[in-house]
């Protein structure tokens, strides 16, 4: 039912950015916050944003903060990731996700290079 398509990964150097994006359908997206989430091997996952409904409630995870920025365009369905002075301790896969869902996508792969 759900489908969540990440995209624009990819490899960077420290100090540099990124522009993640999630395409989602199989629900009514508008009426629904959605997260941006990190998984690096060994460690658990990290949620690295939030952003509501209507986009006027955003946290971040305090490792991201002032560094990322979640926005969300819900006439296309999308959620954004915008990543600046990226540091190799951001090499993960990023996810996103609504908050009721159990399945997730693939992800996309950002590594940052020292």
């Amino acid at each position: 039912q759900v489908q969540l398509v990440e995209s624009g990964g990819g490899l960077v150097q420290s100090g540099g950015s990124l522009r993640l994006s999630c395409a989602a359908s199989g629900f009514t997206f508008s009426r629904y916050a959605m997260r941006w989430y990190r998984q690096t091997p060994g460690k658990e996952r990290e949620r690295v944003a939030h952003i509501s409904s209507g986009g006027g409630t955003i946290i971040y995870a305090d490792s991201v903060k002032g560094r990322f920025a979640v926005s969300r365009d819900n006439a296309k369905n999308t959620v954004y990731l915008q990543m600046n002075s990226l540091k190799p301790e951001d090499t993960a896969v990023y996810y996103c996700n609504a908050p009721f869902n159990d399945y997730w996508g693939q992800g996309t792969q950002v590594t940052v290079s020292s």
